[in-house]
This record gives C-alpha cells, sequence and structure tokens, in this order.
C-alpha cells in the first residue's frame, strides 16, 4: 500500500453536512465531552450538597469563555502566523485551541462565580475536576480526527507492534510519514486518572478539600509533559523550550507545594467527603 492509497484511507473530518453548515467530529467529540462531564458532576455535586442548577449555571459561562481562552492562547504563541490570516483566527473548528488555555479561561469562571454564589471554591473543583480529565481524555479523539497533536515520525511496524486498529495506523500516516498516536496516548493517561480520582475521592480521610483538584492538576502536568516532548506541533516559548513543558513544571511541583503548605498551615481543614454538609438556596 502506497503513501496515496493511504491518504485515501484517511478519516474524514467532516460528520455530516446540515444545509451549508459542516458538522466537524472535533466538535461532537468536544460537545460529547461536555455533555457526560456535566451529568457526571451533577450527580457527585448532588451528593456533596451541590444544587444542579448552580453546576448547569457556572458551565454556561465557562464553556464560552474557555473555548475563547484556549483560542487565544493558541494564537498568541502562533500570532507571526495568524497576524499574516487574520481570517483564520475565529476557525476554530479547525483544531488549534489550547487546552491550557480553556484550563484557565474555566478556572477563572470557577472562582468568581462560586464566589458570587457563596460556594466553597475548592470543594466545587473538586467536583469537577475527575470529569474535567475525562472530558480531555475523550476530547483528544477530535485532534486524532483532525489529524493534530501527531508525534515523531516513527515506522509502520512499530504502530503495528502496538497492537492498533488499522484505522488509527492509517489516521496516523501524516504529511508522507508515520506519526506517533500522541493523541493517543494522552487519551489513554486522561481515562486512566480520570479512573484513579474517581475512586480514590471516596476513600474515607484521603483527600483534604481541594486535593482532588490538585490531584488532578499533579496527574494531568506530569503525563504531559512527557506526551509533549513527542509531539512536532508543539507551542514554543522560546528556542526550543516548548509552552506546555514549562507550564507543566511549574503546575506540577506548584500543586505538590500547595497541598503541602495548606496541610501544614490548617491541619483541620475538611476533607472532601464532608462537603455533603453543604447546602445551597
Amino acid at each position: 500500500m502506497n503513501g496515496g492509497d493511504l491518504i485515501s484511507l484517511a478519516l474524514n473530518p467532516i460528520a455530516f453536512n446540515l444545509g451549508s453548515i459542516q458538522v466537524h467530529w472535533y466538535g461532537i467529540f468536544i460537545a460529547s465531552a461536555v455533555m457526560i462531564a456535566v451529568y457526571l458532576s451533577v450527580k457527585e455535586g448532588s451528593k456533596r450538597g451541590i444544587i444542579a442548577d448552580n453546576i448547569y449555571d457556572m458551565i454556561l459561562w465557562a464553556l464560552p469563555v474557555s473555548i475563547i481562552c484556549a483560542r487565544i492562547y493558541y494564537v498568541a504563541f502562533q500570532w507571526p502566523y495568524y497576524s499574516q490570516h487574520l481570517d483564520e483566527i475565529i476557525k476554530v473548528w479547525d483544531g488549534g485551541i489550547a487546552i491550557y488555555g480553556a484550563l484557565i479561561g474555566a478556572g477563572l469562571v470557577v472562582f468568581y462565580y462560586c464566589r458570587s454564589k457563596f460556594i466553597p471554591v475548592w470543594l466545587m473543583l473538586d467536583v469537577i475536576a475527575p470529569t474535567v480529565i475525562m472530558g480531555q481524555g475523550i476530547g483528544r479523539w477530535g485532534n486524532f480526527m483532525n489529524q493534530e497533536a501527531f508525534g515523531k515520525i516513527t515506522s509502520l511496524s512499530f504502530l503495528q507492534h502496538l497492537h492498533l486498529p488499522s484505522f488509527i495506523i492509517n489516521q496516523m500516516f501524516i504529511q508522507g510519514s508515520y506519526r506517533q498516536p500522541t493523541f493517543l496516548y494522552e487519551s489513554i493517561w486522561d481515562i486512566f486518572g480520570f479512573i484513579l480520582l474517581m475512586n480514590l475521592r471516596h476513600i474515607n480521610k484521603f483527600f483534604k478539600r481541594g486535593e482532588v483538584f490538585l490531584g488532578y492538576v499533579i496527574w494531568y502536568s506530569f503525563g504531559r509533559f512527557f506526551v509533549e516532548g513527542m509531539r512536532t506541533d508543539s507551542l514554543m516559548a522560546f528556542g526550543d523550550i516548548r509552552v506546555s513543558q514549562l507550564l507543566s513544571i511549574v503546575l506540577f511541583f506548584g500543586s505538590i507545594g500547595i497541598i503541602i503548605y495548606r496541610r501544614k498551615k490548617n491541619p483541620d481543614l475538611p476533607y472532601y467527603l464532608d462537603g455533603r454538609s453543604i447546602i445551597n438556596k
């Protein structure tokens, strides 16, 4: 099978058309991830005393803000290109949004929303954190459909030795070469993180309030550091320094430091499971 045959086997990033509107698989995966995340957050929030309407209202603000911030983050580090192609800045459906930008935007919304509603910020972050990393794992398949977030050149035999299905191998033939499926590595890492956090947070007297969220940051940033090192489409800060790797280091050690500091400063911090006594009116 030659390169031309493989290109023809690449999956269509367009799922279907609604009249003149093209519905992209990228958007479908992101939308599906959000819906599942909201459902699980509402279910868990009810156990911790956070009413569903608070989560729904917060998401209505967090979703558009996170998309805008994700795009701004991406465009800012690709400004030499976008400064010459201003009409492409809004084309988020073609990919090109940065997850760290989305997390920053969503985090700001969570903070200000919870403060305005007198909801403990750390508790809300603990409720939604596992579903966020689950959503990230699902969302990476949108990158797969767009043939982006790929890794360095590899061989067909390497991909076959991973026992990957043929549709993934074919989709990893990009720009004339087979590529490392870094989208898959990160997706698997995220899903494992989701499973781990979902189980650990219900162990009595294990997580203090805020530590489910900080555990998510530690887990995600650790994996992202190594996956980012395998990618060839990274946003660069300066020289050979990758933006996401630099930020991952800061978040990893920063989150560990925050956990240690909070526990030493206030040994009586409430545990995550104590959140069931919180009632919002």
